[in-house]
C-alpha cells in the first residue's frame, strides 16, 4: 500500500511540474527586460504648483514622455494612448506617468492643469510638469528622448514621440527587439508600442 501511495504522490508530482514548469519558466522570459540604467534625476512643478522630483516615483513603474499642450501633430495620438495606459492602471497606487512639457512659455501649471482636466487625467500619479526650458531641453537629452524648438514646425517644436519606461527602483527598462537588441523606448503613437508597453509594465509591476 505505501509503495501504491508513493506512486501516487510522485504522478501527482509529476503532472504538477508538467503544468507549472513551463508557466514559471515563460513568466522568467518574459520578465527578462534590459536595464538600461538609471533615470536621469529631475526636479519640475506639475499641474497642481506642486514640487516633483524623481523621489516622488520611487517604489512605482512609471512612463515618461516629453510634449507640449498646444502640440498639434503627434501629441493628440500620445494622450489618447496616455489615457489608454490610464485606463488600464486605474487604480494601481504603484503606477505613475510624467508628462513633461517642452513648451514652458505656454504650458504653466494653470494651463496643465486645464489641459489634465480636459484630456480626463485621473491617476493620482500622473504629474504634467514644467520649469525652464534650458533645463528641460537638458533633461531630453539626458534621457535621449529628442525635443527641440523648430518655429518652421506645426506648434514650434518638435519630438521624438516615445515612452520611457522606469522601474520601481528608477532604472530605465525595456524588451529586446527579434535580435536581442533593447528596444530603448517605446513608440507613444503606434497601437504596438502602446500594446507592448502595458505588457511590460504589468511585468514590472510584479516584480
Amino acid at each position: 500500500m505505501k509503495n501504491k501511495s508513493y506512486i501516487g504522490i510522485s504522478f501527482i508530482i509529476l503532472i504538477f511540474g508538467i503544468w507549472a514548469v513551463p508557466k514559471i519558466v515563460a513568466k522568467f522570459e518574459k520578465a527578462d527586460l534590459s536595464v538600461i540604467g538609471p533615470a536621469p534625476e529631475f526636479k519640475l512643478t506639475d499641474q497642481n504648483e506642486k514640487i516633483i522630483t524623481n523621489k516622488d516615483y520611487e517604489g512605482k513603474v512609471y512612463v515618461l514622455e516629453f510634449f507640449f499642450a498646444k502640440c498639434p501633430t503627434i501629441c493628440p495620438i500620445m494622450n489618447q494612448n496616455m489615457l489608454k495606459i490610464q485606463k488600464e492602471f486605474y487604480g494601481n497606487l504603484k503606477f505613475g506617468v510624467a508628462s513633461i512639457t517642452i513648451d514652458p512659455t505656454n504650458d504653466t501649471p494653470a494651463a496643465l492643469k486645464a489641459h489634465a482636466e480636459e484630456l480626463g487625467v485621473k491617476l493620482p500619479f500622473w504629474h504634467l510638469l514644467t520649469g525652464d526650458a534650458d533645463y528641460i531641453f537638458s533633461l531630453s537629452k539626458k534621457f535621449n528622448l529628442y525635443a527641440a524648438a523648430n518655429e518652421n514646425v506645426p506648434g514650434g517644436f518638435e519630438h521624438s514621440g516615445l515612452f520611457a519606461l522606469i522601474d520601481k527602483e528608477g532604472n530605465i527598462r525595456c524588451r529586446k527587439d527579434e535580435f536581442g537588441n533593447p528596444i530603448l523606448y517605446y513608440d507613444g503613437t503606434d497601437d504596438t508600442g502602446v500594446k507592448m508597453i502595458k505588457e511590460d509594465i504589468k511585468l514590472l509591476l510584479e516584480e
